[in-house]
C-alpha cells in the first residue's frame, strides 16, 4: 500500500493554502510550480533542519544531502502496515509492453546487481522520512525482459490484496534511475510494515506513490 494514501487531503490543503519553502505565494505554487521550479536550483535543506519542518515541502524542491539518516524505529507509516507474502510462492511480475514477460523470486532479486541510495520521502502534512534505500534498478530489470519501442510510463501495483494500490510513472524517470524498487532500508532488511519485500521508492515524489508491498510492474505504450 502506498504510505501516504490518507493524506491527500492534507497535501491539497497545503497546495491551496500554504507558503512554499521559499515564501512564494500559495497562487503562485500552484499555478507557476512547474515553470519557477523548473529555473531555479533546489533549496538545499541546512545541516540539522528538523524533519517535522519538511513534512509541507515538496522534495522536488529540495536537496537534503545534509540530513541525518533517520533511524528505521522513527520512520513514520500510514496505509497497510501488516501485509505479509510467502516468499515461497510471491514473485514480483513484469509485463505489458515489453518483449518477454516474466516473473521473479525474491531470491532471484537478490542476486541483481544492487542499487543503494539515499531518498527524502515526504508524506505531506504527515512526516518526512530520509532513508538509505538499496535494491534494484527498474530500468535492469525492463532492460532483462526486452523493452519495446514506444513505452511511456510504468505502473506499480501492491500488495496482491482487495487493498491493492498502484502508481505510475514516466519512463524517463524509469531510465534515470529516480524510480527503483527496494527491499532494504539503513542496511537491513525492508521492514514488513514498510513494504517487505519490495516497494516503490520515488525520488522527487511524495509518499502516496510509494507503493508498498510491491507484485506487480507493467509498462504502458501510447494508445
Amino acid at each position: 500500500h502506498k504510505d501516504c494514501s490518507g493524506t491527500r487531503r492534507a497535501f491539497l490543503r497545503w497546495m491551496l493554502y500554504g507558503a512554499s519553502f521559499l515564501g512564494l505565494a500559495a497562487g503562485t505554487v500552484v499555478a507557476k510550480s512547474s515553470q519557477v521550479w523548473g529555473a531555479l536550483q533546489r533549496i538545499v535543506v541546512p545541516k540539522g533542519a528538523k524533519r517535522e519542518s519538511l513534512i509541507n515541502e515538496n522534495p522536488a524542491h529540495l536537496d537534503p544531502k545534509n540530513l541525518e539518516i533517520t533511524p528505521v524505529e522513527e520512520f513514520g507509516t500510514m496505509g497497510v502496515s501488516n501485509h505479509k507474502v510467502d516468499l515461497n510462492t510471491w514473485r514480483l511480475q513484469i509485463k505489458g509492453h515489453v518483449e518477454t514477460p516474466n516473473s521473479l523470486s525474491y531470491e532471484q532479486l537478490l542476486q541483481l546487481p544492487s542499487i543503494e541510495k539515499n531518498v527524502l520521502l515526504i508524506c505531506p502534512g504527515v512526516f518526512a522520512n530520509y532513508g538509505l534505500w538499496k535494491g534494484i534498478s527498474v530500468k535492469g530489470l525492463l532492460h532483462k525482459a526486452g523493452l519495446r519501442p514506444g513505452a511511456v510510463s510504468v505502473i506499480f501495483r501492491g500488495p496482491n490484496t482487495q487493498y491493492a494500490t498502484v502508481a505510475s510513472f514516466p519512463i524517463d524517470d524509469i531510465i534515470s534511475g529516480k524510480v527503483f524498487l527496494a527491499y532494504g532500508v539503513n542496511r537491513q532488511k525492508l521492514p514488513i510494515k514498510h513494504g517487505f519485500p519490495l516497494r516503490v521508492v520515488a525520488q522527487d515524489y511524495y509518499g502516496y506513490d510509494w507503493v508498498k508491498y510491491v507484485y506487480e510492474m507493467e509498462v504502458k505504450a501510447k494508445a
